[in-house]
Parts: C-alpha cells; sequence; structure tokens
C-alpha cells in the first residue's frame, strides 16, 4: 500500500519546506542510512540520556542532521539531483564545526564560555553561516534574513543614539558567536531540544502509523461514514483531514493527500474546485491545530510555559470544536447553495471497516492514556509506536517487515530536517533579541502604541491583539509556523502578559496565528497545494479557504480579550467552560451565516441579515454579558428576515420539499466505463491493494466537467427540477 501522504507525480505540494532531492543509488541508500540514525539516537537518548547532558545530545545531533540538508536539499532550483562536490564540501564542513565541541574537548569548551578561543570563534562563525545557507536551501530566503537582521543588530546596535529606547551597548563578534555557539540559547535553545526530543518522536509514530496503512485507513473510514446524505462529500473532506492530520505533520500536505481522494466524491456531488480547494485547505491546516498531535510549536509551548503537553492538548480543545464546527457549518450551507447532491461511494461499511481496521486507533488512544497517568511525552510517543508496529501484523499488505521499518526509520530521518534546520536558525533570533533586551523593548512598543491611540483599558487590550494578529498573520506568510511562533512568543508575547492575559491565553494566541498562516491570502500554502488537485483558480480557493478557517481567526481574540474567554482553553471551572463554549458555538454559528449567506433549516439570507449576522458574530465572541445579549439578538434578527424572505417568497419548508423531491443517487447514474485515475490525481498505489473508496472511484464513469461550470443546456434535467424547487438549492443568480 503505497504511503498515504503520497500523491500524484504531477500533483506539486508547495509546503514550508522546498522540494528535497530524490536520491538514489549509494548515495541515497547512505543518506538514508544516516536519517534512519538519527531517529534511532533519538530513540536511545529518550530511553537512556547521555550522561553529559542535553547541551551534547544536541551538538551531536545537530552534527548529523545538518550535513544531511545540504545533501538532500539543492543549493537552487533545478540543480541536480545528485549532490554536487561544494554540497559534499558543504557536507563535510558542517560535520566538522557542529561536532567541533565534542572533537576539543566537550568540558574544556564549556569553561571557555565568555572567553572562547580564536578557533573557537571561527567554528563558531562558520556553524553560523552553514546553519543560515542550510536554512536557505529548506525554507527560502525570509528566515535567514531575518536572522542577518538581528545579528547585524547585535552588531551595530551600540552605534545607535543612546536616547533610543531600542539602543543597547554593542556586541562584538566574539560575544555574539559566544551566545550563540557555548550556551544554552543559540543553536542549542529550546526550539532545537524540541525538534531533537520530542518532534523526532513523532515523526517516527507518524511515519510508522503511514506505512502500517492508517492514513489509508483514515480516508476509508470518512468516505464509508458519510455516503448518503447530501452533504456527505463535504463532510467525508472534512473528517478525512481530521483523521489524516495524526498521521502527516503538515497541514499542507494532508490537504493535499486528502484531496488526490476525495476530489473527484467532491466534484460529482457537484462542488466548484474553489470551494472545494478551499475546504480541502481549511480542513488540513485543522489537523495541525488538533489533538492529540499539535504542531511542533506545541511541545516548544509545553516548554516555554513549564507545562505538560497533556495540558497544552486541553488548552487545544474546545478551541479544535470550535473550528471544525465553523468548517462543518459551512459545508453544510455550500451544500444548500450548491445544489450538491449525493454520491454513493461501493465498498465496505463504516462498521466493517472499524471491525477490521479500527485498531488503528489504539495507539493513538494510548498516548492520551499514557499521558493522562502522567508519564513523560517521549514515553507516551515511544509505546504508542511500538503498538503500531505490532499491529501492523494484524493485515498482511501493511506489515511491518525489515524493509518497511527501515523505510519509516529513513522518512522520520529526512522529515525532520527542516525542522531542526528552521529551530536552530530561530534559536539565532531569540539569543539576539534577549541579549540585547529588543524583547522587552518591542513588547513595550507596541503596548505603548496601543495606549497612544486609546485610553480605556480594554481597549488597549483589544487594539494589541489585534495588531498583534494582524503581526503574526504577516510574519507567518514570509517563515515557516515552528519560526514563527518562536519570533512571536518572544516579540508578542510580553506585550500580551504585560497587559495581563494569563500565559496560557497568550501563548494559545500566539499559536494559532501562526499556523492559520498556510490559509492567509496572498500566500496560504496549503489552498495552492489544493489548487493543484482541483485546477481551481489560486485567488479564489485562497479566500474560500480563508472563509472556511475563519472561526480560527475570531476564536483566539475571544479566549484573549476576557476573563469568561479563559472557559474556552478549558481553564476556570465547569461552568465558566460550559457557558463559554456554548456562546462560542452560536457566535460561529452566527459567522457561518454572514460568510454563507445562508440560515439553515430556513433558507438563503440577504445582504442586510449577513450583516446582523456578522455584526452578532463579533459581540458573541467578546463574552461579556451585555455583547452577548446584543448578539443574540442580532443573530436571531438575521434569521427573521431569512424566514420573512422564505414565507414572502412562498418556497415551501425543507421537510415538503424533502418529501416531493428526494434526492438523486448519482452513482447509479454513471458510466460504468472505467477512467484513468491519473485525471484525477489520486494517491499512487498498487492496483491490487486499492482502498474500497478508491476502487469505487475509478469505477464512476468519465470525469465531467466542474457542475458550477457546465453549460446549462447539458445540465442533469433531474437535477434542474430539483433545484428549481429546492430552497436548500441555489439562488438563481447563484443557479447561472
Amino acid at each position: 500500500m503505497a504511503a498515504p501522504g503520497t500523491v500524484a507525480p504531477d500533483v506539486v505540494v508547495r509546503d514550508e519546506e522546498l522540494p528535497a532531492r530524490q536520491l538514489a543509488g549509494r548515495v541515497g541508500l547512505a543518506v538514508s542510512i544516516a536519517a534512519a540514525a538519527v531517529v534511532l539516537f533519538a530513540v536511545y537518548e529518550a530511553l537512556r540520556p547521555l550522561s553529559q547532558g542535553n547541551q551534547f545530545y544536541l551538538i551531536l545531533f545537530l552534527a548529523i542532521v545538518l550535513p544531511l540538508v545540504f545533501l538532500c536539499y539543492r543549493s537552487r532550483p533545478g540543480s541536480a539531483d545528485r549532490p554536487s562536490v561544494l554540497d559534499w564540501i558543504l557536507a563535510a564542513a558542517a560535520l566538522a564545526v557542529a561536532a567541533y565541541p565534542v572533537l576539543v574537548g566537550y568540558n574544556a569548551f564549556l569553561d571557555r564560555q565568555g572567553l572562547l578561543d580564536p578557533l573557537d570563534v571561527v567554528a563558531g562563525g562558520v556553524l553560523l553561516v552553514l546553519v543560515l545557507e542550510a536554512c536557505r536551501r529548506t525554507t527560502g530566503w525570509v528566515l535567514p534574513v531575518v536572522c542577518l537582521v538581528a545579528l547585524a543588530y547585535c552588531y551595530y546596535g551600540g552605534y545607535l543614539p543612546q536616547t533610543w529606547s531600542v539602543a543597547h551597548a554593542g556586541l562584538n563578534a566574539d560575544q555574539i558567536v559566544d551566545a550563540l555557539y557555548n550556551s544554552g540559547s543559540g543553536f542549542y535553545g529550546t526550539p532545537l531540544d524540541v525538534a531533537a526530543t520530542y518532534i523526532v518522536l513523532f515523526t517516527l509514530y507518524g511515519a510508522v502509523l503511514s506505512y502500517s496503512g492508517a492514513g489509508q485507513f483514515f480516508v476509508d473510514l470518512s468516505v464509508a461514514a458519510f455516503r448518503r446524505s447530501r452533504s456527505a462529500a463535504g463532510r467525508t473532506a472534512v473528517a478525512a483531514g481530521f483523521l489524516l492530520g495524526t498521521v502527516s505533520g503538515s497541514g499542507t500536505a494532508t490537504a493535499v493527500s486528502v484531496g488526490a481522494v476525495t476530489w473527484p466524491i467532491l466534484r460529482r456531488a457537484g462542488y466548484p474546485a474553489e470551494n472545494a480547494g478551499g475546504m480541502l485547505a481549511a480542513a488540513g491546516v485543522g489537523a495541525i491545530l488538533s489533538p492529540p498531535t499539535l504542531g511542533a510549536a506545541a511541545f516548544i509551548i509545553a516548554e516555554y510555559l513549564d507545562v505538560s503537553y497533556l495540558a497544552v492538548l486541553g488548552w487545544a480543545t474546545v478551541p479544535t470544536v470550535l473550528y471544525y464546527l465553523g468548517i462543518l457549518l459551512a459545508v453544510e450551507i455550500d451544500a444548500r447553495r450548491f445544489g450538491v447532491r449525493p454520491v454513493e461511494v461501493a465498498g465496505r461499511s463504516a462498521w466493517r471497516l472499524l471491525a477490521r481496521f479500527g485498531y488503528h486507533f489504539a495507539s493513538l488512544l494510548v498516548i492520551l492514556l499514557l499521558l493522562f497517568l502522567g508519564r513523560s511525552v517521549a514515553e507516551a510517543v515511544l509505546v504508542a509506536t511500538a503498538l503500531a508496529f505490532g499491529l501492523s501484523f494484524l493485515d498482511r499488505s501493511s506489515a511491518m517487515t525489515p524493509r518497511r521499518l527501515f523505510a519509516a526509520l529513513a522518512d522520520a530521518g529526512r522529515g525532520v530536517l527542516t525542522v531542526a534546520v528552521v529551530c536552530a536558525a530561530a534559536g539565532i533570533i531569540t539569543a539576539t533579541m534577549t541579549k540585547t533586551g529588543l524583547a522587552a523593548q518591542t513588547a513595550s512598543l507596541l503596548v505603548d502604541g496601543a495606549r497612544a491611540i486609546v485610553d480605556d483599558p480594554v481597549a488597549t487590550l483589544a487594539l494589541t491583539a489585534v495588531l498583534a494578529a494582524v503581526a503574526l498573520a504577516l510574519l507567518g506568510l514570509a517563515v515557516p509556523v515552528t519560526a514563527s511562533f518562536i519570533i512571536g512568543w518572544v516579540v508578542i508575547g510580553p506585550a500580551l502578559l504585560e497587559l495581563g492575559v494569563p500565559a496560557a491565553a497568550a501563548a494559545m494566541f500566539v499559536f494559532y496565528y501562526s499556523v492559520l498562516s498556510e490559509v492567509t491570502p496572498p500566500t496560504a500554502l496549503a489552498a495552492v497545494g489544493t489548487t493543484a488537485v482541483t485546477g481551481g483558480a489560486a485567488i479564489p480557493t485562497m479566500w474560500q479557504a480563508l472563509k472556511y478557517a475563519l472561526p480560527a481567526f475570531l476564536v483566539p481574540l475571544a479566549f484573549v480579550l476576557t476573563d469568561t474567554g479563559d472557559g474556552l482553553l478549558g481553564r476556570g471551572g465547569v461552568p465558566t467552560v460550559v457557558l463559554a463554549t456554548v456562546i462560542a458555538a452560536l457566535g460561529v454559528a452566527a459567522l457561518a451565516t454572514a460568510t454563507g449567506g445562508w440560515v439553515l433549516g430556513v433558507g438563503p439570507v440577504g445582504r442586510a441579515g449577513r450583516v446582523l449576522a456578522g455584526v452578532g458574530a463579533l459581540l458573541l465572541l467578546y463574552l461579556r454579558p451585555l455583547p452577548v445579549a446584543v448578539g443574540l439578538l442580532l443573530f436571531a434578527a438575521a434569521i427573521a428576515t431569512a424566514a420573512l424572505h422564505r414565507r414572502r417568497a412562498g418556497i415551501p419548508t425543507p421537510k415538503a420539499l424533502a418529501e416531493e423531491a428526494p434526492a438523486e443517487d448519482v452513482s447509479a447514474q454513471q458510466s460504468p466505463a472505467p477512467q484513468d485515475p491519473a485525471q484525477q490525481n489520486p494517491a499512487p498505489q498498487d492496483p491490487a491493494q486499492k482502498s474500497p473508496a478508491q476502487d469505487a472511484l475509478t469505477h464512476e464513469g468519465p470525469a465531467r466537467e466542474d457542475p458550477a461550470r457546465e453549460d446549462p443546456a447539458r445540465e442533469d434535467p433531474a437535477r434542474t427540477r430539483a433545484t428549481a424547487h429546492d430552497p436548500n438549492g441555489t439562488e438563481p443568480e447563484e443557479t447561472r
């Protein structure tokens, strides 16, 4: 069975990282062995920590990872797949300078902290250049440029007028290298520690799940669970994105992988390409925000705040529910706006799939159970990985044979390269900003700027939060999610803390806005990735993704602005949590009405009703008694306008219409002629091991054009009749 994370060769996945080389032959084998060694070394460290301490382990970890980056990633797009002579030279230099503290005597090197030898400074300077080059190869120019600006500020900050608040005494080259190379911060700070301790283990866990068939099972289960209702196609895509996110650590990769399987279903149901792409992008990115396996930044939150990872999972639970509630409401609304149809997909039922392959959920539950029992994150994920490995033998086609196990180890090792380099580069920024005091100064400038505009403390907090959200969104457009969170926490976190925001709320606020950059125009990498599958236009797809993900942009403001909002993080007692969740859910429903232009169970709502619902949603998410009361009245008024419109137009109720014109069975109308699976961009797979969902898709007949773009003269008469009398269908102008 093909790994679930794979997509058709003609689909280009634009993710946080640039494309890696496809190494083959002896070089490919050597790199795979080294990558597997990285993972095994991390497992060994988790089971039996090195006696020399954590920094010693991080030095060795970076000494293995950094050379692999120069072999696996090109110096420029379009260069050869085989590493050049320069790549080998850089890899050797990276190994030498990264391992230098160990080679010259680790304890003696530490004793020279603050008084480095000239050779120490040279080695540290070369390592700095190589880390920046490795970061450029994997993520592009932006993050290295940010690092260079921070370094320039360190060196030249002493030349600024000392009356300026951002001026400092200035640091020379020796001091900068010492802070980066011979301390517990810099290269070997918390970000790299998280990558080498937690991320690599979770990457291994995801690889084992993937190779054991869990990813394909999650997609098949989602397809089987929603096979008859009108909105089944949309629900399938959302559920598959959520479940597959436990295997893939990337929102973009998750969205593309799910789209490769579910886009044919969405298209036959009647979704326009741009709406389907936006839905897939939002569902994929939501997986990073959802327990039990959040993004890499979640582990950094636990380290920064000195709390358990289980606590971070608890903080993310209610926002996750609200996020997917918003997506599902948007799915239901779009199903009615576009008059989509149910698509019958042949295959085993959901219950049979659960009975046969439901054991794939066991390892996920074990992680949560062990965390509840107080076990460490490393222990929990290692036990879960061992369990997934053992359970894989229940299915002979996906059993973890030695070959598969080696492939999983190698994939996990290669998968951690980018995040390790990004974390090392982010350590440059955090160390320099802490050393110069710029972090505190920037936070003060942000707060003082808000106070200069408004005097009221509540308004100051609201304005600061909005400015912080915009800054984080812009930062996320330029740098990867992990680096965006680290920089945002160092710069913006102190500003929120200064205004009295609890540390948990401030950290989760920064986390959410860092992740949501993947669905934020004009880059929106997840949306760009799904357009490669759906063929939709990029910019409209980005705006649709933003529409689906909008609750995730507004809910973080809710738990920052008010004390009651803390309940959205599962804090403050059961009554507070329940009250905050119910009110926020109503706010999300009002938001879905405003963006979708539809009230479920009632019908379309006009422009005035959408404005009322939008304002009501904003007030409901400001969890204070008076705004909540006004928000409820406005939302009720929006519903009333939709009901009044239905009554004046004489449109039958949804129940009466359902009795008059039941939904058609699209699959029964499909031609049995086979089609080329490559036309639908499914994940490449051995035909003998094809999943039930994919098997059905490849026998539904030739692909039709997007229903939203079909010539009305060629439209299906049955669909035309149903839409003409269906209040849940599209309005006349949308039908055209």
